[in-house]
């Protein structure tokens, strides 16, 4: 079938929106027609050539949400009309991985996905004959995609699809860095450094954990301000002193947990110092430039800190996000208002400058047929 797809033809350049082809579901794949993506960080950062993994051309998007249309031989987990959300973290639920409780780092397609390649070493995009790449296993700045079965959560058909995109990577990243991986306990203290998309996941999942204090740290003053409406008690803009108010605010200590979502080494630093001596725990979620390494000082481990990373917030895809939207259309949070704009796929490099000049949360793009 031919679909209209947005392709990274050169790094550093505008992505080209144009029609593709993408061919059926193989075995264990399903067709998915995407009504929604949201449009993250991680696109830009690859698109820009700062990612040492990545790869051109292929068609860029991991945030997406959409509707089963077709399913491959052996198809199991999903059927056609299910809503589902896209996985670029998969879950197989049989790698020793998805067997453990410890982690959500699925193994089972890693390899051929970490390439551009679905599970049996092909793609399904091509142009002009010619094999087009995929991307994070996902590829949803497009009209339709075919990813494996074990790349895609079922979730509530009552939930609006521009609003479950983002589970697809920042909101679930986010709250799932502080559910899954620090497992915030109740009445602690909670400093939330960056109040992007995942950031404010940090903050909601704090506030779902039962957190007393959730400090929220960002350079913007409106960001500050969305921090609050999604549960922090304080604010702070981001400067040097930072870390010296956390530990005045604190006794002298520091924050039970810490957590960056900028991918600044420096601010990942001060998420490190800010971490309380003796069982402090401080949670590296942002993604940092190609070849920056963080400095940190040996003497703030042995005194009881701790560094943590969290990839897709620990999250266990198939499994953990529909729970985290079911938790939405309850009321627990608003994920909907965490979705500033929506655009069509046309728009996704007007998305991407928006994105710079950190205007919104999430942009969505929606695609209308």
């Amino acid at each position: 079938m031919k679909v209209r797809a947005a392709v990274l033809e050169e790094f550093g350049h505008p992505l080209v929106v144009q029609e593709v082809e993408l061919a059926e579901p193989n075995a264990g794949e399903a067709l998915v027609r995407i009504e929604a993506c949201g449009v993250c960080h991680t696109d830009l950062y690859t698109a820009s050539g700062a990612d040492p993994t990545g790869y051109v051309p292929c068609v860029l998007g991991h945030e997406g949400a959409g509707v089963v249309e077709r399913v491959g031989p052996g198809v199991t987990l999903v059927a056609p009309g299910d809503h589902v959300v896209t996985l670029f973290a998969p879950e197989c639920g049989e790698c020793v991985h998805c067997r453990s409780p410890r982690t959500n780092r699925c193994v089972a397609i890693r390899d051929r996905q970490g390439v551009g390649l679905l599970p049996d070493g092909t793609t399904r995009f091509a142009r002009d004959g010619e094999p087009l790449r995929h991307f994070m296993g996902t590829s949803t700045f497009a009209e339709y995609t075919v990813m494996p079965e074990i790349a895609l959560a079922k979730v509530d058909p009552g939930a609006p699809l521009a609003g479950c995109a983002p589970f697809a990577c920042g909101l679930s990243t986010g709250i799932g860095a502080a559910l899954y991986t620090a497992q915030v306990a109740p009445g602690s203290t909670c400093v939330v450094f960056g109040c992007g998309l995942v950031g404010l996941g940090a903050v909601i999942g704090c506030r779902l954990a039962g957190a007393e204090r959730i400090v929220a740290v960002d350079l913007a003053e409106g960001r500050l301000a969305e921090a609050r409406r999604h549960g922090a008690t304080e604010t702070r803009l981001a400067g040097e002193d930072v870390v010296e108010w956390v530990r005045e605010e604190t006794g002298g200590f520091g924050a039970d947990y810490t957590f960056e979502a900028t991918g600044d080494v420096r601010v990942m630093q001060q998420a490190v110092e800010a971490a309380r001596e003796a069982w402090g725990l401080a949670t590296m979620i942002g993604v940092a430039g190609k070849g920056e390494t963080l400095d940190v000082v040996p003497r703030l481990l042995i005194t009881g800190r701790r560094v943590a990373g969290s990839s897709f917030g620990g999250v266990k895809g198939r499994t953990q996000v529909p729970k985290l939207i079911e938790r939405w259309l309850a009321g627990d949070f608003d994920a909907g208002a965490l979705v500033t704009s929506t655009v069509p796929l046309d728009a996704v490099n007007d998305a991407f400058d928006a994105m710079v000049r950190q205007e919104g949360i999430r942009t969505v793009i929606v695609n209308d047929r």
